[in-house]
This record gives C-alpha cells, structure tokens and sequence, in this order.
C-alpha cells in the first residue's frame, strides 16, 4: 500500500474563508479525525480593527515552512493553512488552521503546532486600530514564544 502524501493547502489573502467549507475539505479525505482553529479579531476594549501587513514572499514560504513540518511530524493526511491580512474588523476571521490523521491525537496536536507556530513565526505586522482614531502596534507576547518553545522540547511522536 502507497503512504499517502498530505494534501497540503496554504494561502495568505485579503478574501474571507468560510471555516465549513475548509472542514468540508478536509473530512473528505481517508482519514478518521479532523481538529481545527479559527482565530477572529478580539473586540478588546475600544478596538475596531485589526491592520495586518506583511512581505508577500516570504509570509507564504515561511508558512508553507511550518505546514511541511507539521506534516513531517505528525502522520497528517491533509492540512490547510489560510491567514488574512488588510483590515479586518472585530470579529473578523484572521486565521483558519486544519488537520486531517487517521488518529486524533495527530490531528489535535498537529493543529496546535500550528497556531503556536504561525503565532511566532509568520512575518505578520498587526495595528490595533481604535474607536478614538488612535493606531498602536501589537508587540509580541513572551507567553507566545514560551508555547512554541515547548514544541521544540517535545520529541517526534513515533505512534499516534
């Protein structure tokens, strides 16, 4: 029997994504589990809109980076990796992350490698934008870098 090569999508864009449809995608293939995130923008006190920029290039490579390694890692049979950058008001989607394994636990903690790793390490330049006019730059939280940190610690599953 041929080992199944996942089925990898990765994009980063201005258009919303309908998280059913993504799911849809990924419960389509051969597997047993699906797990998945979707980050929206936070209506933190006053906040009306989260400004995301980015160097086009290199955001896609370096998330098309951190997909292989999640499927290198984790016996995935799909993943899909979207990130939305522009303006994006309160409760907009930001980001959609999904996997796919014969195997839950694949699945969950591929997903979470994911979000922890794309949190730290996609090129993403975020301006929380106010209801008073005022603009301020999100600075990088340690407590994010501590998550992704852990997953380096964490040996390569050898049966999930």
């Amino acid at each position: 029997m041929a080992e199944l090569s996942p089925r990898l999508i990765t994009r980063v864009t201005t258009d919303d994504f309908n998280p059913g449809v993504e799911l849809e995608r990924l419960e389509a293939l051969p597997g047993g589990a699906v797990a998945s995130f979707t980050g929206l923008v936070r209506n933190d006190g006053g906040l009306d809109a989260l400004r995301l920029e980015h160097y086009p290039a290199m955001t896609l490579a370096q998330i098309e980076q951190i997909a292989q390694q999640a499927c290198a890692r984790w016996p995935l049979i799909g993943a899909t990796v979207i990130h939305r950058f522009g303006t994006l008001p309160v409760g907009a989607r930001i980001v959609f992350v999904g996997t796919a394994s014969s195997h839950r636990a694949a699945a969950l903690e591929a997903c979470a490698f994911l979000i922890d790793w794309l949190k730290v390490s996609a090129p993403f330049w975020k301006q929380e934008i106010r209801r008073d006019g005022s603009r301020s730059w999100v600075e990088a939280q340690g407590g994010d870098d501590e998550r992704a940190a852990e997953w380096i610690n964490r040996s390569k599953p050898d049966q999930i």
